[in-house]
């Protein structure tokens, strides 16, 4: 049995919850000819972006440097939380980087990995083919609960 569907202001608060409390979320690129490259990174939310960061060499890096342009899921078919954004790269304030440190487990500095702030533009969230027509939180960077 499917449980109702929550209030799209219920769905913001859980989303929000799970972008502080995740670790580890699905970044989707494309490369010069649109082939897509997904992969799983950490991330650290601030309330309004999320900082990640990765080999310089790796293709988000070059994609995100050559595009600016990202789509990201955090884990789970049954909780699905879509963000699709902007990125540049970004030179955390030693604080940030410290944070994101400690919640990701590992720490980039010392791999001389570039950061990235990815602004959301869109944000969708629902749990079952019930929370589908209101899946909309985001739109234009502009929450609309």
């Amino acid at each position: 049995m499917t449980d109702p569907a929550r209030p799209p202001a219920t769905r913001k608060a859980d989303t929000l919850a799970r972008l502080t409390k995740d670790v580890d979320a699905w970044i989707s690129t494309a490369n010069e000819d649109g082939s897509p490259y997904l992969m799983p990174l950490s991330f650290l939310w601030n309330g309004e972006t999320l900082l990640i960061s990765t080999a310089r060499k790796n293709p988000t890096s070059r994609n995100l440097l050559r595009t600016g342009q990202v789509h990201l899921s955090l884990d789970g078919t049954r909780d699905v939380i879509l963000i699709t954004g902007t990125a540049e790269q970004a030179h955390p304030t030693d604080q940030e980087a410290e944070a994101f440190a400690t919640k990701a487990g590992f720490d980039p500095r010392q791999s001389n990995y570039p950061y990235f702030k990815i602004t959301p533009l869109t944000i969708q969230a629902w749990r079952e083919v019930n929370e589908l027509q209101a899946r909309n939180l985001m739109k234009d960077g502009t929450w609309l609960v």
